[in-house]
Parts: C-alpha cells; sequence; structure tokens
C-alpha cells in the first residue's frame, strides 16, 4: 500500500515539474495570462466533454467529491505559495486538471471507463484531423 502511494506521488511530482518547465516554452509565444488560462479552461472542458452525461452511485459521487474537495485544497495552497513564481502557480494549477480526472476516471465502473476511453479516442482523433487539415503547406 504504502509503496504504491509512494510511486502515485512521485509520478504526480515529476508530472508537476515538466508542467513547471514546459510552459516557459509555449508562453514566449503568446500573451502570458491569457495562454494559460484559456488553455486549462480548454483543459476542462475537453475533460468534462468526456465525463459529460455519466450517471453515478453514491459511492462514486462521494468518491468524486472527495477528489474535487482535494483537489481544490491543494490549487489554493499552491496560490497562496509565495516562494512560487505567477508562472509556476499556472503550471501547477493547469497540471492539477488531468490529475483530478485520472482520479476519477479510477472511481467509475469499467462500462463508464470504455464510454469515456472512447470519447477521449475521438476528441483526439478529432483534434489531428483538423490540425493536418490546418497545417500550412510547404
Amino acid at each position: 500500500m504504502k509503496k504504491n502511494r509512494v510511486a502515485r506521488l512521485s509520478a504526480v511530482a515529476a508530472q508537476l515539474m515538466i508542467l513547471m518547465t514546459a510552459p516557459g516554452l509555449t508562453r514566449s509565444q503568446s500573451p502570458v495570462g491569457q495562454s494559460v488560462q484559456t488553455s486549462a479552461e480548454n483543459q476542462q472542458d475537453l475533460y468534462a466533454a468526456a465525463f459529460a452525461g455519466l450517471t453515478y452511485t453514491d459511492a462514486q459521487k462521494e468518491a468524486i467529491d472527495k477528489i474535487r474537495q482535494d483537489i481544490a485544497s491543494r490549487k489554493e495552497t499552491v496560490m497562496k505559495a509565495d516562494k512560487l513564481t505567477q508562472s509556476q502557480k499556472d503550471a501547477m494549477l493547469t497540471g492539477y486538471t488531468p490529475i483530478e480526472y485520472e482520479l476519477i476516471y479510477k472511481e467509475l465502473t469499467p462500462a463508464q471507463r470504455k464510454l469515456v476511453s472512447t470519447r477521449m479516442h475521438a476528441r483526439r482523433t478529432a483534434e489531428q484531423g483538423t490540425q493536418t487539415t490546418q497545417a500550412p503547406s510547404r
């Protein structure tokens, strides 16, 4: 049990470290505040769309509420952190969205997981199709 917890926390820490370094690369191309906020909102919307319409059991609802409260408290802690720059805070806040939905995904039944996976796959396929059609020709 403890090994799983340590492994999970290590994975989360690694993801956050990657997210803290990556936004600097993308922000140089667009306004700082606007790009991060838009990115976080788009990411939130995409996950919310994949999970939309699911009917949860009472146990799932309790678990999901607990997950959301935990993530909200983590976000509050990040916002209050004085040692972090605004870009680091933005990166960490953006990083919490996939973590939240990954934890919620683990609470789903196999049928619900399959539905969410299908929706996410369809979204990725559609994004790749629009990216290739929008790419400039050489």
